[in-house]
């Protein structure tokens, strides 16, 4: 299946006028839903796809690199062609009559019904349903205070988890261009200790100064995206988050005090966005259409600027001590203890899909320290999880398994590691649980050995080039490899039986 077919099986299966945006990260489709009417086991069977996660609001598709993005673009475009047509029988395509029979038939009506013409192509009808709502039961006497509780607790998970879901949204944008300018910066600090006479070279001085270029506008674009997040127009979130971190700053004093640019850095600029999109939203509702061009920016930056003096500066720089703070001291005093724990908790977090709402303390620290020691700490769950795929191949006798295992190991050792999750070790369990302790091992030595990163984005060995000690990482790779294999091997699993 070809990108627009999967697309469009995906489309069918969610639901067009369910879907409210669709975009992606490095190896996975995001829908944003109002409701999450699909099950997990009817986007599977969709080809193409090797896992779904899904969370309040938004369905994760795990279609892997470049996979990710053809079809985002392709949901876009069906989208976009959605909204501006009057019926949803409209929208032009060509797509075969695989895509449709991949969906379970509890939602055949939901399917494109695909009608061929004498021309040889195929026009597309979908037909969109809402979905059925069942009545709930009514409660019984005496249970209000249970089910109270229970709504409390689940709703408070439930929030943490779209805040976390909210922040990777913001920062997912930027992922690409950490990548460049991460293994950029690590390429050229290796190149100047082979070769420290090169430090004075006009070229890579340049080089060294485009390293870092991501961190000289950081600010604008997290409040950019921060206001776009949450409903604000992009530009003033920009602009206010720039401000907090203009030079001039430095020339005026305040109370005795003079300012400081940048202070607060990310989360400085995380609440500026925020709170612009706020702020301004409000005002549309409020002020007459006539004027609302003109007065609406004027209120709202006027607002924010001024709060962003007295509130978002010292509130960013307080979070941003205190999270910086703890996780380096956290790392540095604990040492392989904490370095085996975080390495060993990471992968259940990728299973979510919440790791990029670890982003903001990244990020922070490479803007402050100049380099993440937390990645290289979470990079090693991934690394176990080859060691367990790999001592699945060698155990296992399943033809279909050892050649998923095959195909998707090399991706795994690049640091992509949706495939062997949603089609190796989760599935079987025990492996999942011996990929996990290969990265706690990994982890332990990472940080009891302080390995920094340049880089935001990438893991597995291709992080090693934007280390600051490159063989030191690659020796804390083997060792997740190495104890993630022998994990799995004493740990053992069930071998799936040949389908005949």
């Amino acid at each position: 299946m070809d990108n627009q077919q999967i697309a469009r099986a995906i489309l069918a299966a969610v639901g067009l006028e369910n879907i409210t945006e669709a975009y992606n990260c490095m190896t996975r489709l995001r829908l944003r839903v109002t409701n999450v009417i699909v099950t997990k086991e009817e986007l599977k069977k969709i080809t193409g796809v090797k896992g779904v996660i899904c969370n309040d609001g938004e369905i994760q598709i795990v279609l892997g690199p470049g996979k990710a993005e053809g079809v985002a673009g392709e949901c876009e475009r069906l989208l976009a062609e959605q909204e501006n047509s009057e019926t949803v029988s409209d929208l032009p395509a060509a797509v075969s009559a695989e895509p449709a029979a991949e969906v379970s038939a509890e939602r055949v009506s939901d399917v494109p019904a695909v009608k061929a013409d004498t021309s040889g192509s195929s026009a597309v009808e979908l037909e969109v349903r809402k979905p059925d709502v069942k009545q709930q039961p009514k409660n019984k006497i005496g249970d209000g205070k249970e089910l109270h509780a229970e709504f409390k607790k689940k709703n408070s998970r439930s929030l943490l988890k779209r805040l976390l879901l909210r922040i990777g949204h913001i920062f997912v944008p930027l992922i690409p261009a950490f990548i460049g300018c991460g293994l950029l910066t690590g390429l050229v600090t290796l190149l100047l200790k082979i070769s420290p006479d090169l430090a004075g070279n006009t070229y890579i001085q340049y080089l060294k100064l485009a390293g870092g270029s991501i961190f000289m506008v950081l600010n604008a674009f997290i409040g950019l995206y921060a206001c776009k997040e949450f409903g604000g127009t992009p530009a003033l979130g920009g602009a206010m988050a720039a401000l907090l971190s203009a030079p001039g700053l430095a020339e005026i004093t305040f109370m005795g005090s003079q300012l400081l640019p940048g202070r607060g850095g990310v989360f400085a600029a995380l609440l500026a966005g925020a709170a612009t999109a706020f702020i301004e939203t409000r005002l549309r509702k409020r002020i007459p259409e006539s004027v609302s061009l003109f007065l609406t920016p004027l209120v709202t930056f006027t607002v924010v600027s001024l709060a962003g003096l007295f509130v978002f500066q010292p509130l960013g720089g307080f979070l941003s001590d205190v999270l910086g703070y703890y996780t380096v001291h956290t790392i540095q005093t604990g040492g392989a203890v904490t370095g085996f724990v975080i390495g060993g908790i990471f992968l259940p977090v990728v299973m979510v899909g919440v790791h990029h709402g670890l982003t903001p303390i990244h990020a922070d620290m490479l803007a402050s320290m100049g380099m993440t020691i937390l990645l290289p700490i979470a990079a090693m769950a991934g690394c176990g999880q080859v060691g367990a795929s790999f001592a699945v191949y060698l155990k296992s006798k399943n033809k279909f398994l050892r050649r998923t295992v095959l195909s998707s190991l090399p991706v795994g050792m690049l640091g992509i590691g949706e495939p062997l999750i949603y089609g190796v070790t989760l599935p079987l369990g025990k492996p999942f649980v011996g990929a996990c302790i290969g990265g706690a091992f990994g982890g332990a030595w990472q940080a009891y050995h302080g390995i920094g990163s340049y880089a935001l984005g990438i893991s597995g060995i291709p992080l090693a080039a934007a280390t600051n000690n490159m063989l030191l990482y690659l020796c804390g790779v083997f060792i997740a490899y190495l104890a993630g294999f022998i994990a799995t091997w004493l740990l053992g699993f069930d071998d799936p039986p040949e389908e005949e």
